[in-house]
């Protein structure tokens, strides 16, 4: 069957038979047709299914602008930049026009007299769903021109009045007419510019150097903001609040296993890596556990939040040691231990905000967050009375060392000469590669060790552990 041909002209946008409708009625028809076809709406967004999403919907369908409430890294921008999965695939505008105006009802003046002028025979263009997406980053410095408009000097030298509306140039609201505009870090922007939004979204005009314009714009506003920012750095005035129809709180990942989920999809991956890495399990555990634990932590400023970022820049720093030490020592295998897990102080303390200021317990803070973290993660797996029997040994001056730059099978010697330790292996050990051997060995030493059952020195960048 021969692909239909694309109207060209208002005229054969008529004859094809096309029908306009608002922005919120489009979202609202596609999201429905989505649902019912049980379509992942927002993909890549975890987490968020029985809490986030549904408040989404809810609020696409009531046709309703949104506003997002939440910490840092809780996907409010991806989330906001996913509508326009929402938006039909194309389009027609008039051709030209800087607002993307509707053909059957255009808004701005140059396409009125257009319109007026050829009739059917008025070009169009359609416009991509990509296209139709607008966003801005609040900063102090975002002037009223900047979003809504100003006066053209060029267009005033050319002999038109101050009063023509043919003299504006558009913002970037205007700019996304028929589509999404996005402002992140809403707080930020001035009062005189956020009384400049809830005009344009309720009463539909805007003032310019005091010249009073209609604007029927169709936009679907959606804004993000940080609790912390309320009071740190501004507030959303109530009024523009009361223009939002859905205010919808974002949160943390809930369990261990979405926030290792988004750290599976999003941590740094290089499609021409030549070396052979494989991550325990438990390892993956101990470093969602860290991030979880400091998401909780009296020591931390819970206000500033705990994003999943500290758990993707830990598991890259934790694997990136494993592939040094391969590289270092010739091994075929990079696999993480806890021996690496010290390096992650590097890229936990640039994303936690302490609540006291003294920056050298924040090393301190982050190695207890780490003891926590294996110990909770060790005891998932393990009872300790179950392993009574390799405890004992330590009591006759038997001793292990360990350290991030041993070689993978001298861990591997150590298995046998300790007593019940190859069927403790087997619990978290799913394959008898000398690196993946001497990672669970370095588990199960320290889960013994946070269990009050070992003692542990440290010298010279190594780890001796007895009783």
């Amino acid at each position: 069957m021969a692909k239909q041909k694309k109207a060209k002209t208002i005229g054969e946008l008529k004859a094809s038979g096309y029908q306009s409708v608002s922005l919120r009625e489009e979202m609202r028809r596609n999201l429905i047709a989505m649902i019912k076809k049980r379509k992942n709406i927002f993909p890549g967004i975890i987490g968020y299914d029985d809490t986030v999403i549904p408040q989404i919907e809810n609020a696409i369908i009531s046709g309703q602008d949104i506003i997002f409430l939440g910490e840092r890294g809780q996907a409010k921008s991806r989330i906001m930049r996913d509508l326009v999965n929402l938006l039909d695939g194309e389009i027609p505008v008039i051709k030209g026009c800087e607002i993307n105006d509707n053909p059957f009802a255009p808004v701005c003046k140059s396409c009125r007299d257009m319109l007026a002028e050829e009739g059917d025979a008025t070009e169009i263009t359609w416009l991509p769903r990509e296209e139709r997406y607008g966003e801005k980053l609040a900063t102090p410095d975002i002037a009223i021109n900047d979003l809504i408009g100003d006066v053209d000097p060029i267009k005033i030298a050319e002999g038109r009045y101050l009063s023509d509306e043919l003299t504006i140039h558009y913002g970037l609201v205007p700019r996304t007419n028929r589509g999404i505009f996005c402002i992140n870090e809403l707080p930020d922007l001035t009062e005189r510019l956020q009384v400049g939004l809830f005009n344009l979204m309720e009463e539909r005009d805007v003032q310019i150097r005091g010249y009073r314009i209609r604007l029927p714009l169709d936009v679907l506003l959606v804004a993000s903001a940080n609790p912390e920012d309320y009071t740190n750095r501004g507030r959303i005035i109530t009024p523009l609040k009361d223009r939002y129809g859905a205010q919808i709180k974002t949160h943390y990942p809930a369990t261990i296993n979405d926030e290792l989920s988004i750290v599976e999809m999003e941590r740094r991956q290089f499609n021409e890596d030549e070396f052979d890495c494989y991550v325990p399990q438990y390892m993956k555990e101990i470093i969602a556990e860290v991030t979880h634990l400091a998401r909780q932590s009296p020591d931390i400023n819970q206000r500033s939040g705990v994003s999943v970022r500290v758990s993707i820049a830990n598991y890259e720093t934790m694997l990136s040691n494993a592939i040094r030490r391969s590289v270092t020592l010739g091994e075929n295998l990079a696999v993480p231990r806890i021996t690496d897990l010290p390096y992650i102080r590097s890229s936990t303390s640039g994303k936690i905000e302490l609540e006291s200021f003294e920056e050298t317990q924040e090393d301190k803070v982050i190695d207890d967050l780490i003891k926590k973290a294996v110990q909770n993660v060790f005891n998932r797996y393990y009872k300790v009375h179950t392993l009574e029997e390799t405890v004992e040994q330590f009591s006759g001056g038997f001793s292990v060392e360990v350290s991030d730059t041993m070689n993978s099978k001298s861990y591997v010697r150590k298995v046998k000469e300790m007593v019940g330790l190859t069927e403790a292996l087997k619990v978290v050990g799913d394959s008898e590669r000398p690196e993946a051997v001497a990672a669970s060995v370095e588990f199960i030493l320290e889960g013994l060790h946070v269990n009050k059952r070992l003692n542990k020195t440290k010298s010279e960048g190594k780890t001796l552990y007895r009783r």
